[in-house]
């Protein structure tokens, strides 16, 4: 380790009763002293055993606070941990992930190494279960035609690599000071967003692929769908705010599911005629594209 810097750890969490144990766990396991760690957990007034499991952690260990987040969103949240934090470096975990015993101390290495403002890892997604529907929603979140072409998602690099953005991340405390904290009306994406303005003030984000996350997907199909389109929603609205911002990948499922709705009513309004049946046969069209491509 080339310097013991001061970090803070900073997780948002609500409602995580099924998850928290094993995320705090794999912090804790970190080898990173305990004396130059701090680990904010920010819950959203969790209801549902959460604040149990946060307590009994915090009574334990010294080094482990619990801060309220009365508006439950994600940037809210990080923007609390960082105003109460003390480290000289702030690391960004998620309640849903499991980290490697080393995660903090390579965090460290990377970031003085290559003298970077902002470093992350690879994300492995994992099933929650061993269900046939949760090895499915895994395998559709790890692949480029499930989740467009996010480094961190879908491939494996083998050197580190700057790039537009990583989950989660290592910051330099300075950074904050520089561009601010979260964007609190984004709801979702605050870390592309906030690595945008980043790049823009000249910062530098680096991808390291020896730095392994494990999320856990959910594995449930109403969860799932729920989620998914929520993202979608959260993400794609604010564009017209934080314009250049999002990458492409952003705006395919838009786009897909805007074309399904539009051959749809095609569909609906065909008829025997030469134009009508060009515009009968447009969505079973699309339909055996998608099929095709899929399956591909």
């Amino acid at each position: 380790m080339n310097e013991l810097l001061s970090v803070t750890v900073v997780i948002p969490c609500f409602n995580e009763k099924d998850h928290i144990a094993i995320c705090l766990d794999s912090v804790i396991s970190n080898d990173y002293p305990k004396d130059k760690l701090e680990l904010l957990v920010i819950d959203g007034m969790s209801m549902d055993g959460t604040r149990e499991i946060l307590r009994r952690y915090a009574d334990r260990y010294p080094f482990i606070r619990i801060l309220d987040n009365p508006g439950k969103i994600i940037p809210v949240a990080l923007n609390i941990g960082l105003r109460n934090s003390k480290g000289e470096v702030i690391v960004r975990m998620d309640a849903h992930s499991t980290y490697e015993k080393n995660y903090i101390s390579k965090c460290i290495k990377y970031l003085n190494e290559y003298n970077a403002d902002n470093v992350g890892g690879i994300w492995e997604t994992v099933p929650r279960n061993g269900t046939l529907l949760a090895r499915a929603i895994t395998l559709a979140l790890s692949h480029p035609f499930g989740v467009g072409n996010a480094y961190y998602r879908v491939s494996r690099p083998e050197s580190p690599m700057w790039v537009d953005t990583v989950p989660f991340g290592c910051f330099r405390r300075s950074i904050f000071d520089k561009i601010g904290f979260f964007d609190e009306t984004t709801h979702r994406n605050e870390d592309s967003e906030f690595n945008s303005r980043l790049r823009k003030a000249g910062g530098k984000v680096l991808l390291v692929p020896d730095i392994v996350i494990r999320y856990y997907a959910r594995s449930g199909l109403a969860e799932f769908c729920g989620h998914i389109f929520d993202n979608g929603f959260k993400i794609t609205c604010p564009f017209i705010v934080h314009k250049g911002v999002f990458s492409w990948r952003h705006f395919i499922p838009l786009v897909f599911v805007v074309s399904v709705m539009i051959t749809g009513i095609l569909y609906l309004c065909g008829s025997c005629t030469s134009s009508g049946a060009i515009r009968f046969l447009t969505l079973p069209a699309l339909a055996a594209l998608y099929l095709s491509v899929n399956l591909y």
